[in-house]
């Protein structure tokens, strides 16, 4: 599974100084560094490196200041990471290549140019604000059967959770999380159903969203403000 290589690139872009998180976006990862603004990096993982590898990181270059593609490391030294056909294909295109050991280490086959050129300015911002908005690293970057953890769907959680001990006023549930009044207005996963003017409530699909993914108490407007 593609999964079981996240946690090595992840530590791997974190000694660098990124901060990653899985699946934002339809990437495997995206790792930001602390700069303003920040370098966008893009990761694209695979059990092996091949040509919808390469494909899949060409879709996603425009959006990124680097490009990984991330593959196990053949047991026999005789996979594509060896063939230098594929190493200058990726260095043609811009991306880096690293392969990852069976014990977990990451060796780097060919580092990306230190510089890209940003040719989709919106798609970048709009990886970098769903990676801003996160909390934490919900969803591990690979998976491809499970719901994604986005921040809507996190923003929507915290909601459930908090109509969970009972019918709740939007301008209550605004005061801590700032985007409830269209969270529950759009209900889009069925969670929210309205009692009365101005009032929500829980619907079952919620109640069973919650055991699903537990909550821990967040404010989302304190969080907003405290990383201002």
């Amino acid at each position: 599974m593609e999964t079981a290589l996240y946690l090595p690139v992840k530590r791997f872009l974190e000694k660098l100084g990124f901060t990653v998180k899985g699946e934002v976006g339809g990437c495997d990862l995206v790792a930001l560094s602390g700069d303003d603004p920040p370098i966008v990096v893009i990761g694209e993982l695979k059990q092996s490196f091949n040509l919808e590898l390469v494909l899949q990181a060409v879709d996603r270059a425009s959006a990124a200041d680097e490009v990984w593609l991330a593959a196990r490391l053949s047991l026999r030294g005789k996979g594509r990471e060896s063939d230098a056909r594929y190493r200058n294909l990726c260095r043609r295109l811009g991306f880096g290549m690293l392969a990852v050991t069976g014990s977990g280490s990451v060796e780097v086959i060919v580092k990306p140019p230190t510089s890209a050129p940003r040719r989709d300015p919106k798609k970048r911002s709009q990886l970098v604000a769903e990676h801003t908005r996160r909390i934490g690293d919900p969803a591990m970057g690979g998976s491809t059967r499970a719901p994604i953890m986005t921040a809507y769907r996190q923003q929507a959680l915290a909601c459930a959770s908090a109509l969970s001990a009972g019918p709740q006023r939007v301008r209550d549930l605004r005061a801590h999380f700032p985007d409830a009044g269209k969270i529950l207005l759009h209900n889009v996963y069925g969670w929210f159903d309205r009692a009365e003017r101005g009032i929500y409530v829980l619907t079952d699909a919620g109640r069973a969203a919650l055991k699903r993914w537990p909550q821990q108490p967040v404010d989302l407007a304190a969080r907003a403000t405290a990383a201002e």
